[in-house]
């Protein structure tokens, strides 16, 4: 993290008690309060002692066991009349490793990440999270209207002020400044971790971005695609109940291909599912398809197009649709309208392209709409530009996860992106970043496959995570290798022992050595 500023220059639901703490570093603390930084409110700076933490925002109190000794700052960053981005500093009082951790949001954002803040000081580091300006839940944004400045707040500029503004605090507060800067997020945390790279490269060090919504615009574009797909016509609606069954006939036709029997599809890319052999041959039952239900879902898989054929967004790769971050929480409901998709989407072109909170999806032209809105809007959220030059040249390391099961973010999608950036950049790109393609994961976690590998904080394992190979990379030059996940509800488990695989870094991927107990990762190996 660069030193630019010199230190001179909603909160929880209920208060924070305060017990008998060190008293340098309550007197340090407090003194917070006094410091003056451009466009920003110190609101509460306060030293919160171990066992004093009152979740907030009705969280499990479990989240926030063993919480060390730290320093609480509570900013207001206002850099228009129409800002109101409220941020959260946690510095630990002792033990501090030198190192500042910022956190992204999913969704419309609108909730400070206090969960993934815990765990982060916990292990020592100084860690940062923001609302981005508006308080709110992941699902709705009906803050958006009327308000470009909370927009630009909510794009960009929200999580760069948050980490300039950390920058001075963590200076003034331990009189030196963070050796080493990380951002780790998923989903929309995703993009903001993209956008830094390419907007402000010279913020954090180290990136761990998961599942990237880098391709926002064109990707809730999709989510209208879905939604118009599963009601086209009167039978179309594929139900929650259908998905067993379609699962069942993916898993059927592509699991083996890689030469094993586990209920993972390694590479979805190589399934050539066709829809067409779950058509009823007589009563429709939830064990087959109606010629509607096949078209959706055919539709769904192939992605959004324009009138001439054109892609707009990559579709959705077979083998993704049970579970609970499956399809029936993100593509199709047990109510028709209640998905994470049809409320994301309909709340992004009702609220914030066309900020008529009366708009139907079903009006949508996926030719001039979405040409129109990408002119507008595609600058502001997106963050597709592959020229990451800048952030090369600082050192910088990002390492891309992507669940091969994603019904949220298609995986090609991050796969397109890492493809980009590595002919943009060339040689150099093996020096500044690597993806990791995760089989059987679903959005962020979670799915058939071996998907626990440390890519949270509450879970980080310095001899397993994803986020200490990234570590390891930023400080001593060492480049992520193979990672070591876990599935305890493995198929075939008695429970007294969890799944473990490879995850390799792309393009290599794992590969059984035809011999040993196929749920333990010593057997098998990246190539």
């Amino acid at each position: 993290m660069s030193q630019r500023f010199a230190p001179s220059s909603g909160l929880f639901a209920v208060p924070l008690l305060l017990l008998t703490v060190t008293p340098a570093f309550a007197d340090a603390c407090g003194n917070l309060a006094e410091i003056k930084l451009p466009d920003t409110t110190v609101k509460l700076a306060q030293t919160v002692a171990p066992g004093t933490l009152v979740p907030p925002l009705g969280m499990p109190a479990a989240v926030f066991h063993n919480m060390p000794s730290f320093c609480r700052v509570v900013l207001k960053i206002a850099p228009s009349s129409d800002s109101d981005i409220e941020v959260e500093l946690w510095m630990p009082s002792t033990g501090w490793n030198r190192k500042v951790m910022g956190r992204g949001n999913g969704g419309f954002a609108g909730i400070i990440s206090y969960a993934e803040m815990a765990g982060d000081v916990r292990h020592g580091f100084a860690t940062v999270s923001t609302d981005t300006g508006h308080p709110g839940d992941l699902l709705h944004a009906d803050w958006a209207s009327g308000h470009p400045e909370k927009m630009i707040d909510y794009g960009y500029r929200a999580i760069h002020l948050m980490t300039v503004q950390a920058e001075a605090l963590i200076q003034a507060f331990y009189s030196s400044p963070a050796k080493y800067s990380y951002f780790a997020s998923c989903s929309n945390g995703g993009r903001q971790a993209l956008m830094e790279a390419q907007r402000y490269p010279d913020d954090y060090q180290g990136l761990l971005a998961g599942a990237p919504a880098n391709n926002w615009t064109n990707n809730l574009t999709g989510y209208i695609w879905n939604a118009q797909a599963l009601t086209a016509a009167k039978d179309s609606l594929i139900l929650p109940a259908k998905l067993p069954a379609i699962s069942a006939a993916v898993v059927a036709a592509c699991d083996a291909q890689d030469g094993l029997k586990d209920g993972v599809i390694q590479d979805p890319r190589t399934c050539h599912f066709d829809p067409a052999v779950l058509l009823c041959k007589g009563a429709e039952t939830d064990q087959c398809l109606n010629a509607d239900q096949v078209r959706a879902l055919k539709t769904i898989y192939a992605g959004p197009k324009d009138p001439q054929g054109h892609p707009l967004y990559t579709g959705y790769m077979p083998g993704g649709e049970l579970g609970p971050g499956g399809w029936a929480g993100w593509i199709t409901a047990p109510e028709f309208g209640k998905s994470g998709q049809y409320l994301l989407g309909t709340q992004f072109f009702a609220n914030i392209v066309y900020q008529n909170p009366k708009w139907d999806y079903r009006t949508l032209n996926f030719g001039g709409d979405i040409q129109s809105m990408n002119r507008t809007f595609a600058a502001l959220l997106n963050a597709n530009d592959p020229n990451l030059t800048a952030f090369a040249n600082h050192g910088g390391k990002l390492i891309l996860y992507q669940g091969w099961s994603d019904a949220a973010i298609s995986p090609l999608n991050t796969l397109h992106y890492y493809q980009s950036v590595v002919s943009a950049l060339g040689p150099r790109s093996k020096d500044a970043i690597a993806l990791y393609m995760v089989p059987g994961m679903q959005h962020c976690d979670g799915g058939p496959g071996a998907t626990d590998f440390g890519q949270h904080d509450l879970k980080y394992d310095p001899n397993t995570s994803i986020f200490s190979d990234l570590e390891r990379w930023v400080e001593t030059g060492v480049a992520p290798g193979a990672i070591v996940a876990r599935h305890q509800d493995y198929p075939g488990s008695h429970a007294t022992a969890p799944m473990t695989r490879l995850i390799c870094p792309y393009p290599q991927t794992d590969h059984y050595k035809g011999a040993g107990n196929i749920w333990d990762a010593a057997n098998f190996q990246c190539r």
